[in-house]
Order: structure tokens, then sequence, then C-alpha cells
């Protein structure tokens, strides 16, 4: 399989609070009235989600590219597997908070199958292993086109695929959570997992890029051109 890398016509950041932003607000604060948990708790569950970032979600692709073994652990139960690189669903933060999601997929590429996710009710992703979810993931026009019409949202990203690899969808919800393990790239023979964790990025577990040597950090998302038609 192979993936052209254009410069990417991306996908606007949404220049206003969007209509969950604000149900998140109000429900937040309801809960924090009713005594369900304190500002404090929210604060600390707030900085340790800022603070994840996508390195556990590298750590289990590299692992996985060479460690056969535990490839077929982690596919078979991710989010079991998620413990033996210090990852708990449970108590994503290692402070007692837990988490209200547990069932962990990982989607394997092969050369005939390329997998990307979405949410298309709002915006669930699995932070445990990717911190937060890119400006971008959370708009309308992702959620809405990437389930209608997948090759041309990946195109804008620079990712085309041929025509004989079935791209699949799959849409996160309040119980699961999905990330990609994308194909090990050539060149990288004899590589440690630390050098193949490098080049495992954000977009490569979501799916809309490929790893590459010598890649190691995403190209900027931030101003990708709108597209969001129908």
């Amino acid at each position: 399989m192979s993936g052209h890398d254009h410069e990417h016509t991306a996908f606007p950041v949404a220049s206003r609070v969007s209509e969950f932003e604000v149900l998140e607000l109000a429900v937040r604060e309801l809960a924090i009235e009713k005594g369900l948990f304190s500002a404090e708790d929210h604060r600390r569950f707030a900085e340790w989600a800022d603070g994840v970032g996508p390195h556990g979600g590298s750590k289990l692709v590299a692992k996985a590219w060479t460690d056969p073994a535990f490839k077929q652990r982690l596919l078979a139960d991710g989010t079991e597997a998620c413990k033996e690189v210090g990852i708990d669903w449970l108590q994503p933060t290692g402070a007692g908070t837990p988490s209200d999601y547990t069932y962990f997929y990982v989607l394997e590429n092969t050369p005939r199958v390329h997998n990307v996710i979405v949410c298309t009710l709002c915006s669930c992703y699995p932070r445990p292993v990717l911190g937060m979810s890119p400006d971008w993931y959370r708009t309308p026009s992702y959620r809405r086109r990437m389930v209608r019409r997948p090759r041309e949202v990946l195109a804008e990203f620079g990712l085309h695929l041929p025509s004989d690899v079935e791209v699949r969808v799959h849409d996160s919800n309040q119980k699961s959570r999905f990330m990609v393990m994308p194909m090990r790239p050539e060149g990288t023979e004899g590589w440690t997992e630390e050098q193949l964790a490098e080049i495992v990025t954000r977009d490569t577990m979501i799916g809309v890029a490929l790893p590459a040597v010598g890649r190691t950090s995403d190209r900027s998302t931030e101003n990708l051109a709108a597209g969001g038609r129908g």
C-alpha cells in the first residue's frame, strides 16, 4: 500500500464555542453542584488529560511491531494489553479517577485494509493512549464527511490510497474507543522500539496519515481548508 504525501488542505478549527462544549460546561457545573466531583477533581483530570499526548499509543504500536506475541494480545484485548505499557483504562489518571469507557480496540492496517477513526456524535477519543483529540477531529466537517466520503477526506490530509485498498471507518461511542495500528514502514529493519515509537504519530493512529522514516511529528492541521460540503 502506498500513500502519497502532499501538503494538507485541512479542516477548519471551530471559530466559536460548540454546542457540545456548552453542554459539557453545563453538565460539569451541575455535577459539581450535586457533589459528584469537585472543581479540584476536574482541574486535576484536565491537567492529566492535557499532559498525556500520544506517547502511550506510540509505545503500543512500536511494541506490537517488534513483538508478535504482544501484537496478538493487543489485537485480542486492547484494554488488558495496555497494562503492559503502564496504561490502565480503569484508573487512567493514576489518581483514582475512573474512566467511563473501558473497551479499547486496536485496528490493524494491512496492505488491503486501511482503518480510520471518527466520532460522528461528538468527540469520543482514546485519551489514555492518544491524549486530547485535535481540534479538527471535533469539527462537524470531519465527523460528517469521514463516514460519507472517507477517501475524499483522507486526500485532504495528503493520504491517497490505491483503489484496491478498502477503507473502513470506525465510529467511536460512549463505551468503545478505537486506535489504528499502522503498518510498519520499509527502512526500519533493526530499529529499536524507541526509534519506532518516534515515527508513530497521533495522525497515523487516527488513520489520516501513514508512518514514514524521518517524520516524527504531525504536520499542522490547524489551518486545513474547509472542504465541508454536504
